[in-house]
């Protein structure tokens, strides 16, 4: 593993991970106070190698008032698979859901796609002006959608995990997922803090739940293992991926 600077990782990676990168940070500069986040200190950018292809990660944080971690992440395994993760943690004084966004995929397209608002444990249900507000967004149709897992509780009826087919697939796709961080952002912004401790706590139960949840991802544990290691591979995922106060 090394931590040499390099140039940013998604000007190789496939065009939709790479628009979708900028669109996000763009998102988050145009409707947010951010701050730097202190990432550790070895995990911000790490190498390794997977079945003898070279293993690059690239990891961008960032805070805000409403958001104690804004997180982008991006990987690349040889020329073949590129991979987008997002999630944006609110601070647990805001009973907002959470984003999360992920793109898995390689030269020849998208394989996977994800984006969602998740709403938080225990009644998994959404604020109403957020319901409202993605209710009223247009309908999109796209060829191949895909199954939820089966510890996918934590989405909302909203959540959108397809295949996107094609240019005009992949940029509906684009477009969806600007719609609902535009909109995360500005309800956020809009929204006030509880000051209670017992309704933090009920927010903090939340989040635990859903890192718990996202920390079953085999997939993502698995491919981390065999470059990384178990314990690595356990301290990325519990402080770095799915880390909750």
């Amino acid at each position: 593993m090394t931590q040499t600077l390099k140039a940013p990782l998604r000007e190789q990676q496939y065009p939709l991970i790479h628009t979708l990168a900028n669109c996000i940070e763009t998102v988050w500069r145009e409707n947010l106070d951010l701050s730097p986040y202190q990432i550790p200190e070895d995990l911000g950018y790490v190498e390794g190698a997977l079945e003898g292809e070279k293993l690059v990660i690239e990891n961008y944080c960032y805070s805000t008032p409403q958001f104690r971690k804004l997180h982008l992440e991006l990987a690349q395994v040889g020329n073949g698979l590129d991979i987008l993760h997002c999630v944006m943690f609110p601070n647990p004084e805001y009973d907002i859901p959470i984003f999360g966004a992920d793109l898995v995929g390689g030269r020849a397209g998208i394989s996977a796609a994800i984006a969602d608002l998740s709403p938080l444990y225990p009644a998994f249900a959404l604020p109403t002006k957020y319901h409202q507000a993605l209710s009223n967004l247009p309908v999109v149709n796209f060829q191949q959608p895909r199954e939820l897992p089966q510890w996918g509780d934590i989405f909302s009826e909203f959540c959108l995990f397809v295949r996107p087919v094609g240019d005009r697939e992949e940029s509906d796709f684009l477009d969806r997922v600007r719609s609902i961080l535009t909109l995360h952002c500005q309800l956020a912004v809009a929204t006030i803090p509880f000051t209670t401790s017992e309704e933090i706590s009920k927010i903090r139960d939340g989040h635990r739940y859903y890192c718990q949840k996202q920390q079953q991802n085999d997939k993502t544990r698995r491919v981390l293992e065999k470059s990384f290691g178990s314990e690595w591979t356990e301290r990325y995922m519990t402080t770095m991926l799915f880390d909750y106060v």
